[in-house]
């Protein structure tokens, strides 16, 4: 007998920028996670004040029970996954390995939706990585999870191209763009796949390219390289960990980051804002003539 997607039983493991549009589009097709599993609270701002990450203040907010392990080795924090049976477990943007025996807990596995066009840029920094790759055409990929990271078979997929008039986009903009439609794309598979209505298939292994984590060194930018590809890093990087330059001043050398750039037509590097080290974010045309003082 078909589930209606109200008696559909799964909990729902996200983390940011995914989880809230994906459980925002699981909420329009009736689909409300039973349970809520993401990042522990961890101290933001200034005052290091303990904040619950945003999945959390979600789930809260829709009065879905939260637990938020640190690891999944004490078996007695996860009471809430182990006493009830599941028909299916959903992934998004978790930033935990979880283990073989917690995937294949639930009746029909584990679904975890993955912001790139599986087998290409499994790993940690997707989004980012299609940007400093110039990869106009992307996309978002429904895989049934193994122990093997983004390793299991694809159960849905959607291919999106972004107009060149886009290109290259802003991380952020390419993460909400990515979390809207992975979020649909998974609320409509979701349903189906319970059902068995949907045929997985076999990645192609051996065309599997990767994403790594990125770290501050490489945001450094050399503003004598190609004009295009450290835009590229500059639009890929930006947040965190963000792009800088390095600039000798009276002072000493000086350590920039990069806010905000554009080409110009002439095809140069155009620097709009910074942030010179120690000091508030400014225009650039303002700190070039601060340094030249």
């Amino acid at each position: 007998m078909s589930k209606n997607p109200q008696d559909i039983s799964f909990a729902f493991f996200g983390g940011e920028p995914l989880a809230i549009p994906s459980l925002e589009a699981l909420k329009t097709k009736g689909l409300l996670p039973k349970l809520v599993v993401t990042n522990p609270d961890r101290p933001s701002g200034r005052s290091q004040e303990l904040t619950p990450p945003p999945t959390k203040v979600w789930a809260t907010e829709h009065n879905i029970p939260v637990i938020q392990p640190e690891s999944f080795k004490n078996k007695v924090e996860l009471a809430a996954l182990l006493e009830r049976e599941w028909d299916v477990f959903l992934v998004t943007a978790f930033s935990a390995i979880l283990p073989k025996w917690l995937i294949e807990l639930p009746k029909h596995g584990t679904l975890n939706l993955h912001p790139s066009l599986l087998p290409k840029l499994r790993g940690a920094s997707p989004i980012r990585s299609a940007i400093l790759e110039d990869m106009r055409e992307t996309g978002i990929t429904i895989m049934h999870m193994d122990e093997k990271m983004d390793h299991g078979p694809i159960v849905a997929q959607e291919t999106i191209e972004i107009p060149e008039t886009n290109w290259p986009m802003r991380a952020t903009e390419l993460n909400t763009l990515l979390a809207e439609k992975g979020g649909n794309l998974l609320a409509e598979t979701v349903i189906d796949w319970v059902n068995g209505v949907i045929q997985e298939h076999e990645q192609d292994h051996a065309a599997a390219t990767f994403s790594k984590k990125f770290t501050k060194e490489d945001g450094e930018i050399n503003l004598s390289d190609d004009a295009y590809k450290n835009l590229l890093k500059i639009r890929a990087l930006e947040g965190s960990p963000g792009t800088y330059f390095f600039t000798d001043t009276p002072k000493g050398t000086l350590r920039v980051k990069i806010v905000d750039a554009k080409l110009s037509p002439d095809g140069s590097l155009n620097i709009l804002r910074v942030i010179p080290e120690g000091k508030k974010e400014m225009s650039f045309e303002e700190f070039t003539k601060n340094i030249s003082r």
